[in-house]
């Protein structure tokens, strides 16, 4: 059976800038958004404001869904990436909460997009679609039934 792996991303966007959270992979500095695996009894929204908190320290809800990405990593897993936006007034300081976060930056969308230090394709990929500027309502996403009934 087919079984991707269930992810959330958030494109944090603040006056021209984005945010990028940097991890240290094999000992070497690798960016992404900030985004995570999707967990049991959670929504995708959930997801998302969890992943945006435990890894920048930031409390924000998204506003609207960029894109769904269907993604096979180079190691051959699979994943469906739902990305996110979260627009804030201004950049904010953080404060990782997921001890492999080791910092974040707030950088331009070329120097995300030239980087080589990108943890995946996506990374430059969701800066590019954000600036496609093709926003779409949360009201497409809805969970039903137990244990999403409140």
């Amino acid at each position: 059976m087919f079984s991707p792996h269930i992810t959330v991303a958030c494109i944090v966007h603040a006056k021209n800038q984005f945010l990028v959270v940097e991890e240290l992979i094999d000992g070497k500095p690798r960016w992404n958004q900030p985004a995570g695996h999707l967990e049991a009894d959670e929504t995708l929204l959930e997801a998302a404001e969890r992943e945006l908190w435990e890894e920048t320290g930031i409390r924000a809800k998204p506003q609207a869904l960029l894109k769904l990405h269907q993604w096979v990593a180079p190691d051959g897993t699979p994943f469906i990436r739902f990305l996110f936006l979260v627009e804030l007034e201004k950049t904010v300081d953080t404060d990782p909460q997921d001890s492999d976060i080791h910092c974040c930056h707030w950088l331009s969308a070329e120097e995300i997009i030239n980087s080589p230090q990108l943890r995946s394709p996506l990374v430059a990929e969701s800066i590019r679609n954000y600036l496609e500027n093709q926003a779409h309502p949360l009201s497409i996403l809805d969970s039903y039934g137990s244990p999403f009934t409140k």
